[in-house]
């Protein structure tokens, strides 16, 4: 079973005038695994999709949505996929990959059949992302052992954490999609600090690995005009090109970044210092 909804852009000056339920109901994502369905959020930003896929005793195959006009969902689009649960298998045309605990796959533009499932007692929870694409790059997995991983932050600051690059421009050749791996270490608890914006790309981040009864408070809006959603685990937030976008939880916790936009230098980034936050 495929569920999916659509999220509009917002201005700036419009999301200034949002309450907590409209900025929740504009950018938070919930409810995103699901007992054998796939639940897919298509958003005006970038054409971002964001979605969440567990199958518990059958596959699931990912099907076309009415906002993609087209026979196969990956006809103009890529894929970007981060197993967050027990092992499980995604099948690309006939093509078996098998993904651990927090493994990635990348699935190239024009592939018709893409079929998820579980193959431990544990279901696993596929995270997907996926943008347009102008051409098809080869289907490719992205274990662990693949990762560029960046040790990042300090303990002083209670930032300390691990950085792993999974469908990024170095590891898997993309038209503009990008996804990650971010992993804050005990006691740590910011992420992405100092904040930047970057308008040549939109983002979205997950949260898991967020313990109940814990929470992570992601912070968005404009630098000096900031605004916050407390999440919990297993939840998304879309970020658009002129928003700021970090976090801190009440304990330490994991996130999956995805990007897409104008470019694919990761360091393309437009710093705002902590102190000039408003």
């Amino acid at each position: 079973m495929t569920n999916f909804e659509y999220r509009y852009a917002s201005h700036p000056a419009d999301v200034k005038k949002y309450g907590t339920d409209e900025l929740r109901k504009e950018f938070l994502i919930q409810n995103l695994f699901q007992d054998n369905q796939i639940n897919l959020t298509y958003s005006m930003y970038d054409r971002f999709i964001v979605g969440g896929i567990k199958p518990v005793n059958q596959s699931l195959r990912l099907e076309t949505i009415p906002y993609l006009k087209s026979e196969h969902f990956l006809d103009r689009r890529e894929l970007g996929i981060v197993n967050v649960g027990g092992k499980g298998t995604v099948t690309v045309d006939g093509t078996v990959y098998e993904l651990d605990f927090k493994e990635a796959l990348y699935v190239g533009q024009g592939c018709k059949e893409v079929l998820f499932e579980s193959t431990s007692e544990n279901s696993a929870l596929f995270y997907i992302n996926s943008a347009p694409a102008h051409t098809s790059y080869p289907t490719k997995k992205v274990g662990r052992e693949d990762a560029e991983i960046i040790p990042l932050g300090e303990e002083k600051l209670a930032n300390k954490r691990i950085l792993n690059k999974l469908i990024v421009n170095s590891i898997v050749q993309t038209c503009q999609l990008q996804m990650g791996l971010t992993e804050l270490l005990p006691g740590n608890v910011w992420n992405t600090m100092p904040s930047h914006t970057h308008n040549r790309r939109m983002e979205a981040y997950f949260y898991f690995e967020v313990q109940a009864p814990q929470t992570v408070c992601h912070l968005m809006g404009e630098p000096q005009n900031t605004r916050h959603l407390f999440m919990q685990n297993n939840e998304a937030v879309i970020s658009p090109e002129w928003s700021i976008h970090s976090g801190v939880g009440t304990a330490n916790y994991s996130f999956v970044w995805g990007m897409a936009g104008e470019n694919l230098d990761y360091s393309d980034m437009d710093i705002c210092a902590p102190n000039e936050l408003r």
